[in-house]
């Protein structure tokens, strides 16, 4: 009986119950459902990877890049995506993207949590960030490689309190990471930086510095080298571990076009209430005279650095950067007393109650998802392609590329930026889609007959004038062209809102 008592009290604890309203928040983010266009290429191939258990080596969706080398870099994240789709098909999907990113939250909440030593002050810090956190929360594998960071925080947070067998769990996080997501290196390099600071005593006022023991470096040492050694242990071998080095190092078209790898725009909101944040931590600092870690100033100034340099890099600052929030937090809102007892017990259940009725009385029915894809994709366009042909080949728009792979159609270009890139098919793609000079020449040196595009994007605008080619159909989202030499009698024009 006690046993079951000391679960229930744990069960609805007070820091349990401020986990569920982080829950909470995080469904509220993701109620909307929108889907990432690279989505649809990935969940592509997970199936794929599930109906023939191979692995492409080649590029199989589109005839711009057929047969250039490609891999699928992030195999083991777009398995997951088919999973899911199987399981529950749009609902699943939705399940999904709640699971990881509450994931990702309650993760950053026991991270500060931890760190700090409060609960309240980890969920303070937890709430002041998630609208930041949240720009990355789509269903694509960089939401598993986020969530690997913070573990690898949160085991070498545990190392440094005393519980260190926590990390010998990090190699086999390194084999499930290097073969989901590129962003490894972040994990290999965050556990660099924390066995460099407790290796020497740095003489800097405002840091605080415990040596290792010799069995501390020992133990760290051999987890490192564990991580090191499952890198090839991937379905393309070393080559796999070569692929983040090559997407940052070698595609500067990439860089400089897609909205992701753009600079943080701090004439938004997001971009504004980084700066407060960020800023706002600072003059605390200089305020009241905190010590911190050189790992974890090293490791803030970093995550900083790159969602100031790139907005998708946004959600690797915030758990770099929470923890520290919350420890000063913390210094006005210490850790009490969380022992449940009588009314407190039931105040606890009755909120995660609350929360548990409310997600299932708003989840949304499929009629409402199926709603919110046609309002992104060219749903209704490939219906209609379905029972109109169009020529082929086609040119598509850039974000309606994901979706057509998914579809079943082969492509112009779709969101696998790194492979067109390589092939010269991104940048005759960037000088066609913004109508530069010769953009037509371009368009008809891959032979083009069809073309899907934004219906108000600049080259639907030229074509709509063009003695050369014909209008045939459109909806709220697209609009099909067709060369005029290429056009039948069926289908007939049709457009429609």
């Amino acid at each position: 009986m006690s046993t079951i008592k000391a679960w229930i009290g744990r069960a609805l604890s007070f820091p349990v119950m401020l986990a569920v309203l982080v829950v909470a928040a995080t469904y509220a983010m993701v109620l909307s459902f929108q889907l990432d266009p690279d989505f649809w290429w990935h969940l592509k191939t997970g199936q794929n990877i599930l109906a023939t258990h191979t692995w492409a080596t080649t590029d199989p969706y589109s005839y711009t890049a057929s047969g250039a080398p490609w891999m699928s870099a992030e195999w083991l994240g777009d398995v997951v995506f088919a999973l899911a789709w199987q399981a529950g098909g749009l609902a699943g999907l939705q399940v999904l993207l709640v699971i990881l990113a509450s994931l990702v939250t309650v993760s950053i909440y026991v991270l500060a949590t931890l760190r700090s030593g409060s609960a309240k002050a980890g969920f303070i810090a937890v709430s002041l960030l998630l609208g930041l956190a949240s720009v990355s929360f789509n269903l694509r594998p960089q939401m598993l490689g986020y969530t690997f960071v913070i573990l690898t925080l949160i085991a070498l947070e545990r190392f440094r309190q005393g519980h260190q067998k926590t990390v010998w769990l990090l190699p086999a996080l390194f084999l499930l990471w290097i073969n989901t997501h590129g962003s490894w290196p972040i994990g290999l390099g965050t556990i660099a930086v924390f066995i460099a600071a407790g290796l020497v005593r740095l003489p800097f006022e405002g840091l605080e510095t415990r040596l290792w023991t010799a069995s501390e470096r020992v133990r760290l040492g051999l987890v490192f080298l564990l991580c090191l050694l499952v890198l090839p242990i991937t379905p393309y071998g070393t080559r796999l571990a070569q692929y983040p080095f090559t997407v940052a190092s070698s595609l500067p078209v990439s860089v400089a076009t897609i909205a992701e790898w753009q600079p943080l725009p701090f004439d938004d909101s997001t971009g504004q209430w980084f700066l407060v944040a960020f800023f706002g931590w600072v003059l605390t600092q200089l305020l009241f005279h905190f010590k911190w870690r050189a790992d974890e100033i090293l490791l803030v100034l970093f995550g900083a650095a790159m969602a100031c340099m790139h907005r998708r890099f946004l959600l690797l600052f915030v758990p770099f950067f929470t923890p520290l929030l919350a420890t000063t937090l913390a210094r006005w809102a210490p850790d009490g007393d969380y022992s449940v007892k009588g009314r407190r017990l039931a105040i606890n259940a009755a909120i995660i109650c609350l929360v548990v009725l409310g997600v299932a009385l708003t989840f949304p029915s499929r009629a409402d998802m199926t709603a919110t894809i046609k309002k992104q994709f060219p749903v209704e366009a490939l219906e209609y392609l379905r029972q109109h042909p169009a020529p082929a080949p086609m040119f598509n728009a850039y974000d309606f590329g994901g979706y057509m792979v998914w579809a079943g159609n082969e492509v112009f270009i779709d969101g696998r930026s790194e492979l067109f890139e390589v092939t010269g098919v991104l940048a005759d793609y960037e000088h066609i889609a913004h109508v530069k000079p010769a953009a037509m020449k371009i368009l008809d040196n891959y032979g083009v007959r069809s073309c899907l595009l934004h219906r108000d994007e600049p080259l639907a605008t030229l074509l709509a004038s063009h003695p050369g080619w014909r209008h045939v159909y459109s909806d709220a989202r697209s609009a099909l062209f067709v060369k005029r030499d290429d056009t039948r009698d069926d289908p007939a024009a049709h457009t429609g809102q």
